[in-house]
């Protein structure tokens, strides 16, 4: 189905400011739907004038939808729905009637005009079904009373609120507790739910007639509640926006939408919302990251000290074909401790591993028995990596420039220096690594497959079942190439 931004660009002239007034009005729309017990579409005009084009669809959670299929896209031509014609030529709120017959479902309509700077930009058809209608309850009562204020305020330009919006993943709904405020910031109705996350504080007894402000301050200490100034906008129902209150067992988010369906303020509408558990889930979420950082941390230091072990050892090795074999275990293991440490500040398990990569060649280059100057440069990026491709990577990274290094450039009296190329890129799901010297490339007869070699023997290994990749390994414009490629997500 196509985008509003898709629906405005296709067929409307609205500038930017009324898209950004629509999406803010969309964000929180759902309100509105679910104080209606009704289905709202939003209707864009089309610029040449021929009808309208419906750029967004919303149904209630609180009763039966009256629209069983999705009308996003559509178009109605003027002339086939007066109402739609008579509510954005008058700018006024249009109500039918009779209701419409829809699927043998009788169908209340009416159309609100969406006014921003003056200007009808667009309409909001509200459709309810009315056969889940009764004899309203005085929670439907309040809920329809305050969607009508709500439906006033679009059509005067004064809604959608700007700063906090209920498409947030905790933001709170209607059914998770709803209270009226009149203008003194007094109680005039509280819903079970609301009722219920108030006495979740403490409170006992019923909320009507209170003062919501003096009351959350009599139950929630002060370390547990905003500064004075927030609590009394938010609470007192002045400020459209949220707060978070609650005691050392219960947290509550409160958000206010103040009420101005005349121009002065009637009183506001507060949603409230009982996210103890969230809360606990998060806090035990951040723990889980630490320790996990903790652990990277302390995996990292102890790779270091083995790292440190081995080349103590080395120092005391006297053959030199051991001496050889306990510094290329350092640096597979020290080209590891680097991912550790990346992880161990990285607040998810992912790592940029353009940092470990040139990390890995400045290691690489210090470390090596090669007389003449080498450079290793990173072209391109490897991007974000998860923590389970990063380390078997490293470890190819590792091994592929120590050969380019100590192979490509050693005993080479007419050289002054050489340069090792990496090569990153990301193409549709894949990452393509090259790394490229300039040395003195391959021995004759070279054979990946017939190869002996440790360290090709762990690229290999690496590449091909850790990574799932395919390695490839040939001459190149001067020294040696070789090519990674490899599956990301």
């Amino acid at each position: 189905m196509p985008s509003l931004h898709e629906l405005v660009r296709a067929h409307t002239d609205l500038v930017e400011d009324d898209v950004t007034w629509l999406q803010l009005l969309m964000a929180d729309w759902q309100i509105l739907a679910d104080l209606s017990f009704a289905d709202l579409v939003l209707w864009l005009p089309d610029r040449e004038g021929r009808g309208f084009w419906a750029g967004g669809q919303m149904r209630p959670t609180t009763g039966p939808t009256a629209l069983v299929d999705d009308v996003l896209g559509t178009f109605i031509p003027t002339g086939r729905r007066r109402m739609l014609d008579e509510a954005y030529g008058s700018g006024r709120l249009v109500r039918e009637g009779d209701p419409e017959w829809r699927d043998d479902v009788p169908v209340r309509v009416e159309v609100i005009p969406v006014r921003r700077a003056g200007r009808v930009i667009a309409i909001i058809a509200r459709n309810t079904n009315l056969l889940g209608v009764r004899t309203p309850s005085r929670l439907e009562l309040s809920y329809l009373q305050t969607a009508a204020e709500l439906t006033q305020m679009i059509a005067s330009g004064h809604f959608p609120l700007p700063g906090q919006r209920s498409d947030h993943a905790d933001s709170p709904r209607v059914g998770d507790g709803f209270v009226r405020l009149d203008p003194a910031g007094k109680v005039v109705y509280a819903s079970p739910n609301g009722l219920s996350a108030y006495r979740r504080l403490g409170l006992q007894g019923d909320l009507a007639g209170l003062v919501l402000t003096d009351l959350t301050r009599d139950l929630v200490p002060a370390r547990k509640r905003p500064d004075e100034e927030t609590l009394s906008a938010v609470l007192g129902g002045r400020d459209g926006r949220a707060t978070e209150v609650g005691t050392d067992e219960v947290t509550l988010i409160v958000r206010s939408i103040p009420l101005r369906p005349q121009g002065d303020r009637s009183g506001a509408l507060l949603l409230v919302r009982d996210v103890t558990e969230l809360r606990s889930r998060d806090r035990e979420l951040v723990t889980k990251d630490v320790t996990i950082r903790e652990i990277h941390h302390r995996v990292k230091n102890n790779l270091q000290t083995v790292a440190a072990l081995l080349r103590l050892q080395a120092r005391r090795t006297q053959a030199e074909d051991a001496k050889a074999a306990l510094e290329e275990a350092v640096r597979r293991v020290g080209s590891i401790a680097i991912v550790h440490e990346t992880l161990s500040h990285a607040l998810e398990e992912t790592v940029d591993f353009d940092e470990i990569a040139d990390r890995l060649g400045a290691m690489v280059v210090d470390v090596s028995g090669v007389e003449l100057p080498v450079r290793v440069v990173r072209e391109g990026s490897f991007g974000k990596l998860s923590s389970e491709a990063a380390t078997p990577l490293a470890m190819v990274l590792t091994e592929l420039l120590q050969n380019a290094v100590e192979h490509g450039y050693t005993d080479l009296p007419d050289r002054t220096g050489g340069r090792v190329v990496v090569t990153a890129r990301r193409i549709v799901g894949r990452l393509h690594v090259i790394v490229e010297d300039d040395g003195r490339g391959l021995p004759d007869g070279f054979d990946l497959d017939g190869s002996t070699q440790l360290g090709l023997s762990i690229v290999r290994t690496l590449v091909e079942s850790e990574l799932g990749g395919i390695l490839e390994i040939g001459p190149g414009s001067q020294g040696t190439r070789v090519q990674a490629d490899l599956p990301v997500d």
